[in-house]
């Protein structure tokens, strides 16, 4: 049996401090140093009896993992990556995987130059649900896919705002919450290719928006609908209805629906709607229930990142790709301000 990896933790707030959880839990490896200026990270790193050090690049020089988790602040990721990569470090970048697709094609670049591998933590690909979502429209299953339907909308309680980024651009739910929802579309049915958007920030009045209404082309021609608001009292969304995280209150809901010219499946809940016989509004609908196993895909993703370490596994979404769904964001943005149609290979074009 293999020796376990030695990983190490960048970052040690909340997301940092669930990373070095599982770590700590995980027979494929073990927590060898936590990297954060903060007191609360000293203290941290105490309690689990391994080196801290107040930057990234001590550590690295110092006592050199196998890998490094960073989950630091967005402006972050770049320095810290671009580290890992010249000290031949692979690392397990939280989402995105940088602040804008300039600084991710840097990034890329890097990573072409070097070799080192990189996986984008869009964690949510790791899950049994959404692979087999995945699954249901790749093998044909649903037909050709026609349309698609995206929901994410919840209340964010009025103390999540008292943090002053929440309030400003950038802090909103396109790029804090959308990304994920972005992602998910794009490993299910392949990718966007256009994008309209208008956006509101109506109900609480920031700078920043609360609403936003999407319009998607995807390259397999299907057309896709994603309407995202955090001002509101509701179950549609993967956060309330998947039961992923055992914070949020499970729902019996779905946040998304995959249509296609044979079926469609609504997701999390995973109903699959087909007719038995000849189809037809008069016919009736069958409905068949799919049951993925249940695991924590953040537990999956740390089984996976050590098997990347070891050259045992390619990473299942790469700088690149990641790049690709930070593309869409980005589109989505300029969208809603222009009154646009935006192509997201455009975006990454300009950023070149």
């Amino acid at each position: 049996m293999s020796a376990p990896m030695r990983i190490a933790v960048a970052g040690a707030g909340l997301i940092g401090r669930r990373h070095v959880a599982l770590i700590e839990t995980s027979p494929d490896c073990v927590l060898s140093g936590i990297a954060d200026p903060s007191p609360a990270a000293k203290d941290l790193a105490e309690t689990h009896n391994v080196p801290w050090h107040a930057d990234h690049r001590a550590l690295l020089a110092q006592d050199k993992p196998d890998g490094l988790v960073i989950a630091s602040p967005n402006t972050l990721h770049l320095p810290m990556a671009l580290d890992c990569a010249a000290a031949g470090v692979p690392a397990l970048i939280e989402k995105p995987v940088t602040e804008t697709v300039a600084s991710a094609q840097h990034l890329c670049a890097a990573v072409g130059r070097t070799g080192v591998p990189m996986l984008v933590g869009h964690h949510r690909r790791h899950n049994p649900i959404i692979k087999a979502a995945r699954a249901a429209v790749t093998t044909g299953k649903l037909g050709l896919l026609t349309a698609v339907v995206g929901l994410w909308l919840l209340k964010k309680p009025d103390d999540y705002f008292e943090v002053a980024w929440r309030r400003e651009q950038g802090g909103g739910p396109l790029l804090i919450n959308l990304i994920h929802d972005i992602d998910n579309l794009r490993f299910i049915c392949g990718e966007i290719t256009e994008v309209q958007a208008l956006t509101s920030n109506r109900a609480r009045g920031f700078a920043v928006e609360d609403t936003a209404a999407l319009l998607l082309r995807f390259a397999n021609g299907a057309l896709g609908t994603v309407t995202v608001s955090d001002t509101t009292p509701a179950p549609w969304s993967w956060e309330l209805s998947s039961g992923e995280n055992p914070a949020y209150p499970k729902q019996d809901q779905p946040c998304y629906i995959f249509s296609g010219t044979g079926g469609s499946l609504s997701v999390p809940n995973m109903d699959l709607w087909s007719y038995a016989e000849e189809p037809g509004w008069y016919a009736p609908l069958s409905r068949e229930i799919i049951a993925p196993p249940a695991f924590d895909p953040l537990v999956e993703q740390l089984r996976h990142f050590c098997a990347v370490i070891r050259g045992q596994e390619q990473p299942l979404i790469t700088a690149e790709d990641a790049m690709g769904t930070l593309a869409v964001v980005e589109a989505v943005s300029e969208a809603a301000r222009t009154g646009q149609t935006i192509s997201p290979g455009r975006i990454m074009e300009q950023a070149a």
